[in-house]
């Protein structure tokens, strides 16, 4: 089975950056690897996800131009490198891997990681 594992989260002050982590266990296979987050009340909301065949990257509009989401195949790693970090960026941020091609869709993805908190204070 398909272990993800996130790290990275902590508490930074609004305007500083972050690097999170996902670390897999074992082969994913193509498809896409993704960051979904969620704040108390909220549902969780798509952040960015990248093809594993290809250097595609899709990010949503709240996190274009400051997050940037990248991948490292010999280590089985995607990255989420999270700058001029805002407080409404606070939420626990997930990882996530689908053999699907709807990156879009948080249903198509098979694997989760057990998320990592993300705090932006003002």
């Amino acid at each position: 089975q398909v272990q993800l594992v996130e790290s990275g989260g902590g508490l930074v002050q609004a305007g500083g950056s972050l690097r999170l982590s996902c670390a897999a266990s074992g082969r994913t296979g193509t498809g896409y690897g993704g960051w979904f987050r969620q704040a108390p009340g909220k549902e969780r909301e798509f952040v960015a996800a990248i093809s594993w065949s290809s250097l595609n990257t899709y990010y949503a509009d709240s996190v274009k131009g400051r997050f940037t989401i990248s991948k490292d195949n010999a280590k089985n790693t995607v990255y989420l490198q999270m700058n001029s970090l805002k407080p409404e960026d606070t939420a626990i941020y997930y990882c996530a891997t689908t053999y699907g091609s709807r990156w879009y869709v948080k249903e198509t993805y098979e694997y989760w990681g057990q998320g990592t908190q993300v705090t932006v204070s003002s």
